[in-house]
């Protein structure tokens, strides 16, 4: 019995090894492609994520979900004018008699929906009347046409943001959501949507292309504003944008579109009020209705100047240093603080000054209704003269180098 078995098994043990060795050629033959370089195992990775859609996609679902939120601001302003009552005066260099004219004006804007109140947000300078005006109509124009009365509940110029509401409207649109703008990065997108005289809605695209920016923007009445923290994208702002949203793929607002760099200085960059700080504002609107908030910006009413060889030879100052006082408004802190053209500051609050704009930033720097500390050079003698330092009005055109007009 036992001779009969073991021929057998000697048989498969043959076969198994046979089998084994077959098995083994043709693996290295087949399967190499599957195994590292030094036929080490294969290296197994997880499946690709599932990217969804394509940005182009995800772009005109971001556009569909803010859009409806997304409104244009008609305002009609009435105020007054001076004019000459000779027109032929003005070619002749003017000094003829004058006259005061009333007019009325139109103006636009965007905005959107922030709370299921009513609560729209815009920019300051869109509510803001030009020229001492004031709003005689305010409405807004939602995207099915609807043109609802409104009201400012609070502005802050500094900001340049404001809130306006609409009451009791039933078909308000939902409110948008905001995304944390200290997440943002460069490169990722950003659409701009607003409501520019009423085109029912423009689009425009571009990326987030920089962070707190300090930008001077020109106003409605031709002054500048300097602005600080701005968001740079070159998603085009086109005129009439400002106030309306720029969003992120996903339809979240990561700020307030603004304004546009000049285009002979820079072609397709655009500034826009961060999602946090417009969501900051918002609260401290709400806190404050009514309030009309100023610059917050320190202003003497001095057009300020570098002291140069002109200047010494003019006022016979020949001292080291110091800033002339070019012009005085009348008036004005400065006026009130007895400086006049042709005095040189030396000194603010103790420190030496030299240059023009080192002493603009103090006193921009310096809280309305506190005083900065001024020595100064006045006609040959020295004196002290402390000038209370008052709120620089939103409309006044600032060059470089000047604190008046």
């Amino acid at each position: 019995m036992n001779l009969r078995v073991l021929p057998a098994l000697m048989i498969a043990l043959v076969g198994a090894i046979i089998g084994s060795f077959t098995m083994m050629l043709y693996a290295s033959t087949h399967f190499s492609n599957v195994a590292g370089p030094d036929h080490s195992p294969p290296v197994v990775s997880a499946a690709p994520m599932y990217s969804g859609s394509s940005d182009q996609d995800r772009i005109v679902s971001a556009v569909k979900r803010v859009a409806p939120s997304v409104v244009a601001i008609n305002l009609t302003v009435n105020g007054q004018q001076v004019v000459p009552l000779d027109p032929f005066s003005q070619f002749f260099g003017g000094g003829g008699p004058q006259g005061v004219q009333h007019f009325r004006a139109r103006a636009s804007g965007s905005g959107f929906v922030a709370k299921n109140n009513g609560e729209i947000v815009t920019n300051a300078h869109v509510v803001t009347p030009p020229h001492n005006g004031t709003i005689s109509k305010l409405e807004v124009v939602f995207p099915n046409g609807d043109r609802v009365p409104a009201h400012v509940l609070a502005t802050n110029l500094s900001a340049d943001l404001a809130l306006i509401k609409v009451d009791n409207y039933a078909k308000l649109p939902p409110p948008v959501q905001f995304a944390n703008s200290d997440q943002l990065e460069a490169g990722q997108w950003a659409i701009a949507i607003g409501e520019p005289l009423e085109l029912q809605k423009t689009v425009t695209v571009g990326v987030v292309s920089g962070f707190n920016r300090d930008e001077p923007i020109q106003d409605e009445s031709g002054g500048l504003i300097d602005f600080k923290g701005l968001l740079q994208t070159s998603a085009p702002i086109n005129p009439g944008n400002s106030g309306g949203p720029l969003v992120d793929v996903n339809g979240r607002v990561i700020g307030v579109n603004q304004s546009t760099a000049s285009p002979s200085q820079a072609q397709g960059i655009g500034f826009a009020i961060p999602s946090n700080a417009v969501q900051q504002q918002i609260g401290l609107l709400e806190k404050n209705p009514g309030a009309h908030q100023g610059t917050n910006v320190g202003y003497i009413g001095a057009l300020l100047g570098p002291v140069n060889a002109n200047v010494r030879s003019q006022i016979g100052y020949n001292g080291q240093g110091g800033v002339v006082v070019a012009q005085v408004v009348g008036g004005g802190p400065a006026d009130q603080a007895g400086l006049q053209p042709g005095d040189v500051v030396l000194k603010a609050n103790g420190k030496d000054v030299n240059d023009p704009n080192a002493l603009i930033e103090i006193i921009k720097g310096t809280p309305p209704g506190r005083s900065v500390s001024l020595q100064v050079w006045s006609q040959g003698l020295k004196k002290l003269a402390d000038v209370k330092v008052s709120e620089r009005p939103a409309d006044l055109y600032q060059p470089p180098q000047q604190q008046g007009p």
